[in-house]
């Protein structure tokens, strides 16, 4: 890292910075981790997952709820294997080096997706997550409704068309298309979040539907095939739960702690469809048990190509550019995780960190 350059912001919501204040950043304090939508962008934090998962998160006691969609679920599948940090090794690999010799297919593209969560589960990540007696595991889902239940055909790309269309009028249109199907470890749902502007199904996790679960969750429609008539749940195509739950609407929190949330940017978008409405975006300043970190406006500028990685370097950048450019993110994004170790171990807890009024 460039001398002066910060890596890491750190934003508190009130209650959030006095709790801190008080006790230090002790993971007694926080009730729930959430994890965003974002695909490739998952690499910046790569590195801060490993410090988080393999060794602050686990001198919890208590249960701990996480809840994730897409990219978010498939690290949070991480976080409840045997060796967290072995299990990111395996999906940081299986991620960044996925190749495809042409344009793939969505059934190409599903089969090395599946692929990396066989990786990550191995023989017993399946029992292990439904099962962990202190990670309770939220995935969350997108079943698709009317035209948005094709598997994949032009009548998909209607219905498609016309959830972001009334998405544009009003957020909640998007009921019509989609329902919220959240898949949950343990006897009962309780991820903090209130869940109240959608009609939202919950269904045990289970053996036999993890990695369905999992791979719905992250199945971008036209990218990925989804998955259709989930064990245990609802029959239909079940999608990405990034098109409802791409950044959560941190709003509905009910949770007694802290919100833990390591995230791209400090922006939190509702929804996948929000991205293109600039007065979507959530205002976290509102957020009183909020403590969100993620990578300063002046780390990511300071970035190969100034940006963090994204979907969209698959094709824009050759193979092997791609692989070098996501592997110096990766490798840079140790600054987040060495800036975080030195502040939950230094005297200040606050130090350099935002504080919403």
């Amino acid at each position: 890292m460039p001398r002066g350059i910060k890596a890491l912001s750190v934003y508190l919501g009130r209650e959030a910075a006095a709790r801190i204040s008080r006790e230090g950043w002790s993971a007694q304090l926080f009730s729930l981790l959430l994890g965003a939508s974002g695909g490739p962008k998952w690499f910046i934090l790569g590195q801060l997952d490993r410090l988080l998962f393999g060794d602050f998160l686990q001198q919890r006691t208590q249960p701990l709820s996480v809840l994730g969609s897409s990219i978010g679920s498939w690290r949070h599948a991480c976080l409840a294997m045997d060796d967290p940090v072995a299990a990111i090794d395996q999906l940081e690999r299986g991620y960044l080096y996925q190749h495809y010799a042409t344009r793939p297919t969505a059934a190409e593209v599903s089969e090395v997706s599946l692929g990396i969560l066989q990786q990550v589960l191995g023989d017993r990540g399946a029992k292990t997550l439904t099962s962990h007696p202190r990670i309770h595991t939220h995935i969350v889902t997108a079943r698709g409704r009317g035209p948005a239940a094709a598997a994949s055909s032009p009548l998909l790309a209607t219905g498609m068309g016309v959830a972001a269309l009334g998405n544009t009028v009003s957020r909640r249109l998007l009921k019509l298309h989609f329902q919220r199907v959240i898949f949950h470890a343990g006897e009962s749902h309780a991820s903090g979040l209130a869940f109240h502007d959608f009609q939202t199904h919950y269904c045990p996790l289970r053996e036999d539907n993890v990695e369905a679960a999992l791979h719905a969750s992250g199945a971008i429609p036209f990218v990925l095939t989804g998955e259709r008539d989930i064990p245990g749940a609802p029959p239909g195509q079940y999608w990405d739960g990034g098109i409802i739950d791409y950044h959560f609407d941190l709003g509905q929190y009910r949770g007694e702690g802290l919100i833990l949330y390591p995230h791209f940017s400090a922006s939190v978008i509702p929804g996948w469809f929000d991205k293109f409405l600039p007065w979507r975006q959530a205002a976290i300043h509102e957020v009183d048990q909020l403590a969100l970190l993620c990578p300063s406006e002046a780390f990511i500028a300071d970035l190969p190509l100034g940006k963090i990685p994204d979907r969209s370097d698959f094709s824009r950048l050759h193979h092997e550019e791609r692989v070098r450019y996501w592997e110096q993110c990766v490798e840079r994004s140790k600054a987040l995780a060495e800036e975080f170790a030195e502040l939950i171990s230094g005297s200040d807890p606050l130090r350099g960190v935002t504080v919403f009024d």
